[in-house]
C-alpha cells in the first residue's frame, strides 16, 4: 500500500466509500473491513501528466486509486524523464493533500492578518483598485511576474497586454539572465552540449547529478560508461564528480580567468578551428590581441588552478575538437551569480567556437522545437500592443539595454518598488521574496507596491506579503496548455488533470485570469477556452487533444539538417560585440574580478541544488524534508583544514555571519571544497509562519547576500558575499 493511501480526509473517505456502499446494498451492514477490501481491490487508473516539482516538468504516468494519487512512474517518451522520476517528482505527489495549501481567496487586513473572502469579492475589489491605479498612474508602473510555464505565460502575458503594460518577467531573471545576455551577442539562442557523444567534456560548476532532469544524469552516465573524459571544475566536489574522470577545485567566481587562459593556449598553440573562425565569425583578431595577455601562468594567480593543469585542459579540448565542448550551465557556481557573469558565459561560448563544435555531433547543438499553431485572430483578437515602456529597464538604453526582454528583471522591479515606482504586480507560481537575495529588502519592497495580487497553492513568503492571495489548483488537479518540447527531436506534451480538486474553492490560472478580465471590462480578449487554445496549437501537427490526453507525450520527426547559422545581431559568431561596446562594456571579454574575495578570516559563500530539493518549493514536501533531516543535508560545507584552524568539528553548531545576517547551522567538515569557499544548499530556511512543514529547518544562503544587481543581465548577484564562520557560543 502506498503512503498516500494511508492519509484520508473525511471528504476523501466519503468519496472513496461511495462505490463500496452502492455494491454492499442498503440491507447489508457496513463495516470498515468490507470497505477496506473494496478499496484495496479498486481499479487503478493511469493518467499521463507532467511533474510540477521543478521547471524540467518531466513526463509522468500518475496512478490513481479510489480517486486519490497512489504513485507515479516516468514517461519513457518524454525527453526529460526518459522513464525515470527523481526524488522531487515522487515527493511532489503529496502536494494536493498538503496541510499548508491555500484553500480560499484571502485578503490582507493590517500587517500580517488575512481573512477569507469569496471569489466575487476578490475580483470586484481587485478590479476596482486596479482601475483606480490605472486612472492615476497609467499602465507603465505595472508588472506580471511568473515562473514561466505555457498556461501561466499565455494567460498572464495576455492579461498584461489587455491592461496595457509590457513588463512581464520570469524566474529566469533571477537564474540565468547573465547567460542569456551573453549568448545573444556571441551565438544567439543557447546551444546545448552533446555530452554522451563527445570525446571530452568540461563542466564548470554544473551538477547533472542534482540538477534539473533524469535525462541529464542519464547522459552523464552514458559518457562515463563509454569512457568519455569528463572534467568537472567546481569549488566543491559536487555529486556529479563520481561520474567524472577528474575534479578540479577552483577559487569561487574565477571561472572567467580559467576560460581566458584556455583560449590563450588554443590560439597560441594553433589548436583552434581556423576554418570555423574564417568562415563564420567576426572580431577574432581583436579577441586574439586581447587574450594574449591571459596566459595560464596569469590564470593560476586568479583561479588557484596550477598553470600546468590549465595547459592540460586546453590541449585536451583542442586535440579532441570538434567532439569536445564546455557544458554551458544554468545558475551554477560559475557565471550567473557574479559581477563577471556575462563575460564568463561569453567566454564559454567563445571557447566552444574556437573548438569549431557548433552543429557537430559531440559538440554544441541547438535544440529543435515544434511549430505550434495559434488562435484565429479574426475570432479571438489579440490585445493591442502596449504603448508605454517597460518598468524594469530590460532592453532600454541607459538602463539594462542588453538584458533579455523576454525574462525582464525581477531584481530591478524590486528596486523600483522600494523607490515607490511600482503600483501593481501580479505574481504567479513564483516566490521571489524567498528565492531572491536579501529577503528583508525583498519584503520591504513588495510591501510598498500599491496592489500586489499573488496566485499560489501554498503560503509562501511571497504570499504573505501580498494584498490578495488567490488559491490555485495544484499541478495534479488541472489540465494545462500544450507544451512544445525542444531537443534533438521536437515533440509536444501536456499536463492532464489527474484528480478532482481537493479544495473546491481553488481554481486554475486559466480560469482566474478570464474571470478577472471580465471584471476589468476586458473579457473580449478571453472569448475562448483552454481547449480552444490547445487545439489551435496542435492543428499544424495534425494532432488532437485526445492524442495527448491518452499518450501524454508525442515525439515528432527530427528536422532536416540546416546550414550553420548564428542568430546574433550580425548573423555571425561574435568574438567581439559592437552592441556591448555601444553601451559602454568591453567589446571582447576581459578579466573582471568577482566582488567577493575570501580573507584569512572569511569565506566566499556559494550555493547549489540537492537531488531532493528544487529551489524552495520542494522543502515543504514532507517526504523530501524527512530525507534531508535523516541525512543532515542542510549543513554548511567547510574545508577540513580551515575548520581545524577554527576549532570546528563535523556536526558542530556554527554561527555564520555576513553584513546583513547572523544565523546558526551545523557544519559539514570535508576536504571536498576549496579552502576559500563555504557551501550552503538552496531550498531550506523557509520562514513563512504558515509553511509549517519546512519552517525552522536549515538556513538559506540568500539570507546572507546584500541586495545587488548585475548591470548587464539585470540578475541577482547571489554569490558575491563573504561570511565569517565560528563555533556557536564562542
Amino acid at each position: 500500500m502506498s503512503v498516500f493511501e494511508k492519509s484520508f480526509s473525511r471528504r476523501s473517505f466519503l468519496k472513496a466509500t461511495t462505490a463500496t456502499l452502492a455494491v454492499a446494498g442498503s440491507t447489508e451492514a457496513f463495516s470498515f473491513g468490507q470497505w477496506q477490501k473494496k478499496a484495496e481491490a479498486a481499479e487503478v487508473k493511469v493518467v499521463p501528466s507532467l511533474c510540477g516539482s521543478c521547471s524540467a516538468e518531466c513526463g509522468m504516468w500518475v496512478h490513481v486509486k479510489n480517486g486519490r494519487v497512489w504513485k507515479a512512474t516516468g514517461q519513457k517518451d518524454h525527453p526529460s524523464s526518459r522513464g525515470k522520476l527523481c526524488a522531487r517528482g515522487h515527493a511532489a505527489l503529496s502536494v494536493p493533500y498538503h496541510k499548508d495549501r491555500i484553500t480560499h481567496p484571502m485578503k490582507r487586513i493590517g500587517d500580517n492578518n488575512y481573512v477569507p473572502i469569496s471569489w466575487e469579492e476578490a475580483y470586484t475589489e481587485i478590479s476596482a483598485k486596479l482601475k483606480d491605479l490605472l486612472a492615476k498612474h497609467g499602465p507603465q508602473p505595472m508588472a506580471y511576474i511568473e515562473n514561466p510555464r505555457p498556461t501561466g505565460s499565455f494567460y498572464g502575458r495576455r492579461l498584461a497586454a489587455a491592461i496595457g503594460f509590457p513588463t512581464t518577467t520570469t524566474h529566469h531573471s533571477i537564474c540565468f539572465n547573465s547567460r542569456t545576455a551573453a549568448n545573444n551577442h556571441v551565438i544567439g539562442p543557447l546551444a546545448t552540449a552533446d555530452v554522451s557523444n563527445a570525446k571530452y567534456v568540461l563542466f564548470l560548476g554544473r551538477n547533472y547529478a542534482e540538477g534539473l532532469s533524469p535525462s541529464n544524469t542519464a547522459a552523464l552516465t552514458t559518457a562515463y560508461e563509454k569512457g568519455i573524459k569528463v572534467v568537472i571544475v567546481d569549488p566543491r566536489h559536487n555529486a556529479a564528480c563520481i561520474l567524472a574522470n577528474e575534479w578540479v577545485p577552483i577559487r569561487p567566481g574565477t571561472d572567467l580567468g580559467l576560460l581566458l587562459g584556455i583560449a590563450n593556449v588554443l590560439i597560441q598553440e594553433n589548436l583552434y578551428d581556423k576554418e570555423f573562425v574564417e568562415q563564420y565569425s567576426l572580431g577574432f583578431d581583436e579577441f586574439k590581441k586581447t587574450v594574449k595577455q591571459y596566459t595560464p601562468e596569469w590564470a593560476q594567480t586568479v583561479t588557484d588552478i596550477p598553470a600546468a593543469k590549465i595547459y592540460e585542459i586546453a590541449r585536451d579540448l583542442g586535440k579532441n575538437r570538434p567532439t569536445a565542448c564546455i557544458e554551458q550551465g544554468y545558475k551554477a557556481p560559475n557565471g550567473a551569480n557574479y559581477i563577471n557573469g556575462p563575460d564568463t558565459f561569453r567566454m564559454m561560448a567563445i571557447v566552444n567556437g574556437l573548438l569549431g563544435n557548433f552543429g557537430k555531433k559531440g559538440g554544441m547543438n541547438w535544440p529543435s522545437g515544434p511549430r505550434l499553431g495559434s488562435l484565429d485572430k479574426t475570432k479571438h483578437p489579440d490585445p493591442p500592443r502596449p504603448k508605454v515602456k517597460r518598468c524594469d529597464g530590460a532592453g532600454i538604453k541607459g538602463e539594462h539595454p542588453l538584458a533579455a526582454v523576454a525574462a525582464g528583471s525581477i531584481p530591478e522591479i524590486t528596486k523600483r518598488a522600494m523607490e515607490g515606482k511600482i503600483k501593481f504586480v501580479l505574481t504567479n507560481r513564483i516566490n521571489p521574496v524567498r528565492t531572491c537575495i536579501d529577503p528583508g529588502y525583498m519584503e520591504k519592497a513588495f510591501h510598498k507596491i500599491d496592489l500586489h495580487v499573488h496566485c499560489d497553492i501554498q503560503w509562501s513568503e511571497t504570499a504573505r506579503v501580498a494584498d490578495y492571495v488567490l488559491p490555485e489548483t495544484s499541478f495534479l488537479e488541472r489540465e494545462d496548455l500544450v507544451a512544445g518540447l525542444s531537443g534533438g527531436r521536437p515533440g509536444v506534451t501536456m499536463r492532464s488533470q489527474v484528480i478532482d480538486a481537493v479544495h473546491v474553492e481553488t481554481k486554475a490560472f486559466d480560469q482566474i485570469v478570464p474571470e478577472l478580465a471580465e471584471h476589468l471590462g476586458l473579457g473580449q480578449y478571453f472569448n475562448f477556452t483552454r481547449e480552444d487554445v490547445s487545439s489551435a496549437m496542435l492543428k499544424p501537427l495534425k494532432l488532437t487533444l485526445e492524442d495527448l490526453r491518452s499518450k501524454g507525450t508525442v515525439m515528432l520527426p527530427a528536422p532536416a539538417a540546416k546550414p550553420l547559422a548564428f542568430a546574433t545581431p550580425s548573423k555571425m559568431f561574435q568574438f567581439s560585440s559592437k552592441e556591448y561596446a555601444e553601451h559602454g562594456y568591453p567589446a571582447v571579454p576581459v578579466w573582471q574580478a568577482p566582488l567577493a574575495k575570501a580573507e584569512a578570516d572569511s569565506f566566499v559563500l556559494i550555493s547549489g541544488k540537492q537531488a531532493i530539493m528544487s529551489h524552495v518549493f520542494s522543502a515543504n514536501h514532507p517526504f523530501a524534508l524527512q530525507i534531508a533531516k535523516d541525512y543532515n543535508l542542510e549543513r554548511i560545507w567547510i574545508n577540513a583544514d580551515r575548520a581545524k584552524r577554527l576549532g570546528i568539528k563535523d556536526g558542530d553548531l556554527v554561527e555564520v555571519s555576513s553584513p546583513i545576517a547572523r544565523k546558526k547551522v551545523r557544519a559539514k567538515v570535508t576536504e571536498r571544497i576549496h579552502p576559500e569557499a563555504a557551501w550552503l544548499p538552496l531550498g531550506y530556511g523557509a520562514y513563512s509562519p504558515w509553511l509549517k512543514t519546512a519552517g525552522g529547518f536549515g538556513v538559506s544562503p540568500n539570507d546572507f547576500v546584500p541586495f545587488q544587481i548585475e548591470p548587464i543581465g539585470g540578475a541577482c548577484l547571489f554569490m558575491e558575499v563573504t561570511v565569517k564562520i565560528r563555533k556557536a557560543g564562542e
